[in-house]
């Protein structure tokens, strides 16, 4: 790889490491391996900074979740293995139910939290790819149904049906195990 232009790695450093986070939530989301969501930001890294050689980004977040999407995808057509269980972890869920008042809580209160988070993960592990990844755009990393519109390459009606649908058959599934 040739080394970047300093204009390049100047709009790098502005533009993709306050999104590691969320670059990384989504690619474990998508591949259900933390490890291979490593893999994949760092492909996603790389890419965004060839692109940064020509391009300038108005909207950072939309534009580096959707290379982190699109090298998860390119990642899981090389790589998955058909029976690729999630390893996840109920950190990643933070972003989806807060924990509340720590301080306060009691040991039946921590179990049942426990439970209601294992139920939750579970759940959305379970959800198809094309629900899931529009579910983690919107409520783990925070973009709008624009932004997810764009990452995506979707119209936004539908980002706002399968988002509808994600939510919809979490419930049903959160309803059943009850």
């Amino acid at each position: 790889m040739t080394p970047a232009s300093p204009l390049a790695a100047a709009r790098f450093l502005a533009t993709v490491p306050p999104l590691l986070d969320d670059a990384y939530s989504l690619a474990k989301w998508l591949c259900r391996d933390a490890d291979d969501a490593e893999d994949i930001v760092q492909e996603a890294a790389v890419r965004a900074l060839k692109a940064l050689e020509t391009t300038a980004v108005d909207r950072p977040k939309p534009w580096f979740l959707a290379i982190v999407r699109n090298a998860a995808i390119t990642w899981m057509a090389r790589n998955r293995r058909k029976d690729v269980a999630f390893a996840g972890d109920l950190g990643d869920l933070d972003a989806i139910m807060p924990a509340g008042d720590q301080g306060a809580s009691d040991p039946e209160a921590t179990l049942i939290a426990a439970q209601d988070g294992a139920q939750l993960r579970r759940a959305i592990a379970a959800l198809p790819s094309p629900l899931l990844e529009i579910l983690v755009m919107r409520d783990v990393n925070g973009l709008s149904y624009r932004d997810i519109a764009d990452a995506a390459g979707l119209p936004l009606g539908t980002v706002m049906s399968r988002l509808a649908r994600a939510r919809c058959a979490l419930a049903k599934s959160m309803k059943a195990e009850l």
